[in-house]
């Protein structure tokens, strides 16, 4: 079967069919997205809001949103459209597409694709990866929607095992369009069917290395891959380690937090620390010159998620020792990444009464500004605006009714 002839088919029928569907749409008009799992006992699905402020007012999904079908959303904007992918746990997934008109969000597209395990905007595509996990069938294929005529306009395949050159499978923890190439860093693991192993592991020989994967973009060629051993691998499993500043230079996150198998347990295994290294401008090669370790800038914590401000700051979380684990680290604070500097962040909930922190936020990146989706203990949920130049958090928008899971922003 032509998958990509399927799917353009699948996305043709089901664009004109949407131009009819009629759905609820908000009562809050705004150009702010937030989307929001419902904590009722018999509804876990997710609802989308619109805003039109972050930082005051009451929104709820108590008689509002546009209700997505599934229990695992996750969510891109690109192209002034705002996309709603289904995670179909193996199989394929919904992805729907909204723009925003007078305020309220209006379906334009919805198909279905494979369920995929990264994605970012590249030009005016959505590019697509179902990753491989599996040493005995290490194909992992790639998708290009176009985000203006909503089609699929290409697709391809790599070998993940091949990539890695160490027998293990090679695992992009996420994309990042760089020119005219597409940076995919990624984590070695033993994977499904590798000896000793049952299941799928994401355990790795190779806790102490780095590595990012160079395509051309115009035909997804892998170029070259780039290696380093100061510390572990870029990102973490579905979150983006890699940013590109105003002059072009890369930077990449690592949060140390590689694991091996000890007999039949995996425990942590970098002997590396939390750092940052730098890609120049113009270069496909680990800029030797430059290293920050974040452990000693951040006081043995290790970074875990960023948010790209402009000017060179980073609005980060962090874990401290004691809790280092791939996870969402709930220390808030700010990187300077030019400067070698970090400063924590006042004004945040204590980290005793929150319960989670969306990963998916919005940052207009105007050098200072982020807004974070923070859900307490109690039940309650808030946007926090982050001011970089005062080293400061305030509560803003209060949203009912469920668990913030992302914050973002469409043009009119």
């Amino acid at each position: 079967m032509n998958l990509k002839a399927t799917l353009a088919t699948l996305l043709a029928g089901t664009a004109l069919a949407s131009c009819a569907d009629n759905e609820t749409a908000p009562n809050n008009p705004g150009n702010y997205v937030v989307t929001v799992t419902s904590t009722a006992s018999t509804a876990k699905a997710d609802y989308l809001l619109t805003a039109g402020s972050l930082e005051s007012g009451n929104i709820s999904i108590l008689g509002n949103g546009i209700e997505q079908d599934g229990s695992y959303r996750y969510y891109v904007t690109a192209n002034n459209k705002f996309f709603s992918m289904l995670y179909g746990q193996g199989n394929p997934g919904a992805v729907t597409a909204y723009n925003i008109k007078d305020g309220k969000l209006n379906k334009v597209t919805n198909f279905q694709t494979e369920t995929v395990q990264a994605f970012a905007p590249v030009d005016n595509d959505l590019l697509l990866f179902k990753i491989s996990r599996n040493v005995a069938s290490p194909t992992s294929s790639w998708y290009k929607v176009n985000t203006n005529s909503l089609s699929i306009t290409g697709d391809g395949a790599v070998n993940a095992l091949n990539m890695s050159h160490n027998g293990e499978v090679a695992h992009f923890s996420w994309l990042k369009q760089v020119g005219t190439k597409v940076y995919a860093p990624y984590f070695s693991i033993r994977g499904a069917n590798a000896p000793g192993t049952t299941g799928t592991s994401f355990t790795t020989a190779y806790p102490d290395s780095t590595w990012i994967a160079v395509f051309n973009y115009a035909d997804m060629k892998l170029e070259k891959v780039i290696r380093d051993n100061r510390t572990s691998y870029i990102g973490r499993y579905f979150r983006d380690g890699l940013s590109v500043a105003e002059n072009g230079d890369v930077y990449g996150f690592s949060s140390g937090v590689a694991t091996s198998l000890n007999g039949t347990t995996a425990a942590l295994s970098s002997t590396k620390p939390s750092g940052i290294v730098r890609i120049k401008s113009g270069t496909t090669e680990f800029d030797k010159s430059y290293f920050l370790n974040f452990e000693a800038l951040a006081g043995g914590m290790n970074i875990t998620n960023w948010y790209y401000l402009g000017n060179n700051l980073y609005l980060t979380r962090a874990t401290t020792k004691a809790e280092k684990a791939d996870i969402d680290g709930l220390n808030i604070g700010i990187l300077d990444v030019a400067a070698g500097t970090y400063k924590p962040i006042t004004g945040m909930p204590a980290k005793a009464d929150i319960s989670s922190i969306s990963y998916n936020n919005y940052v207009p990146k105007d050098g200072r500004t982020g807004y974070l989706g923070v859900n307490l203990k109690d039940g309650t949920s808030y946007v926090y605006k982050v001011d970089a130049s005062t080293l400061a958090a305030t509560q803003g928008l209060k949203v009912a009714g469920g668990i913030i899971t992302a914050v973002q922003y469409l043009a009119q």
